[in-house]
């Protein structure tokens, strides 16, 4: 199997796999088979953060890259008489993106599907056809007619769900599925250490959880491995769609790795992004700043841990994150596995 299909494979198992925060672990069992045949060391910690060593030369300085394996999800809150689901997002989602949407529940008896419903638009005035639905009012439809219908079929309070997206290749090197934030980053990660097995380099590369509701793996697991320099592998958002102002334009797809100066959580550390900036000019991978200073990453955990840990955040370019479906390139995928390989030999050869 060549390089670009086994990252297309990897990328379509990892973004089928159910993982809503604090319940990664089809994901983790994904990345430990993927990667502990590679790894002189595997611990997993009592949160569930998955950590893979590559123990190099000694004095070499201790590399952690993170990805996290949660995607924003949903939890059910209330069932109504008529068997109807209340819920609330687990991470980013916006009501004008959720009317219609599929559903995919794991309850305790097994999967359970359903559809985010409203009242048709045939009954609604036409000033409430053209506003978005508050998320109070809306619902999911999983043709259970009572609570106890519902309960029956395994779901109840605290039952999670994810949307209802398969993995689907469009062609031309499109790629669209659920969750790319941050299956992608987590693709890259485990590429990024296959690559470098042979290497002198001490690294740590953590699948973490719960980042979607406030980057809580990487914390517990940057304490642990003590990382001498961070960085956070993600799926940002690409904003380059019609009607785009161009300086909100974040990131475009098909212009290579997204490389953050500063978000919302950190400040990347110079030695970082001097790093980043020279192994891409050095090796030839095209890369892009990100262009707002919008959003949070894994960096801002790990940059804060102990006495402090130099950390920045590279990330694969997606169209529609924390939506149903994202779309990304394989040209900016293998480009951010290039950089994110080169970033670890250059700052460990310092």
């Amino acid at each position: 199997m060549n390089r670009l299909s086994e990252e297309i494979r990897l990328l379509a198992a990892l973004s089928d796999a159910f993982g809503p925060p604090g319940s990664e672990s089809e994901v983790r069992d994904l990345l430990r088979r993927e990667l502990e045949a590679y790894a002189d060391e595997v611990r997993e910690d009592k949160l569930g953060n998955l950590l893979f060593y590559h123990h190099g030369t000694e004095g070499s300085p201790r590399v952690m890259l993170a990805a996290h394996m949660d995607e924003v999800a949903f939890m059910v809150t209330f069932i109504d008489e008529k068997g109807f689901l209340r819920f609330q997002p687990l991470g980013g989602v916006t009501s004008n993106l959720l009317p219609g949407q599929r559903v995919l529940f794991r309850g305790h008896k097994g999967p359970v599907k359903g559809i985010v419903g409203t009242r048709p638009p045939h009954i609604m005035k036409e000033e409430e056809q053209s506003k978005v639905t508050p998320l109070e009012d809306l619902f999911i439809d999983i043709g259970a007619e009572s609570p106890e219908a519902a309960r029956e079929r395994g779901v109840e309070f605290g039952t999670f769900g994810v949307f209802d997206v398969k993995f689907t290749e469009l062609g031309d090197g499109y790629l669209m599925g659920k969750a790319f934030d941050d299956r992608a980053g987590c693709t890259v990660l485990a590429q990024a250490f296959k690559a470098l097995k042979d290497s002198d380099c001490s690294l740590i590369a953590v699948g973490t959880t719960q980042e979607e509701v406030g980057l809580r793996g990487a914390r517990t697991a940057a304490w642990q491995a003590e990382p001498d320099l961070g960085l956070a592998l993600e799926g940002t958002f690409a904003a380059d769609v019609p009607d785009s102002r161009p300086d909100r334009v974040s990131a475009r797809l098909k212009s290579g790795p997204v490389v953050t100066v500063v978000d919302s959580t950190t400040i990347t550390h110079p030695l970082v992004l001097r790093t980043l900036i020279q192994a891409g000019k050095k090796k030839e991978i095209p890369f892009q700043f990100k262009g707002l200073p919008t959003g949070g990453t894994d960096a801002g955990a790990i940059h804060l841990t102990r006495q402090g840990v130099p950390s920045g955040t590279i990330a694969v370019p997606c169209r529609y994150i924390h939506g149903p479906a994202s779309i990304t390139h394989i040209d900016d995928l293998r480009n951010t596995i290039s950089l994110a390989t080169e970033f670890v030999k250059a700052v460990s050869a310092k």
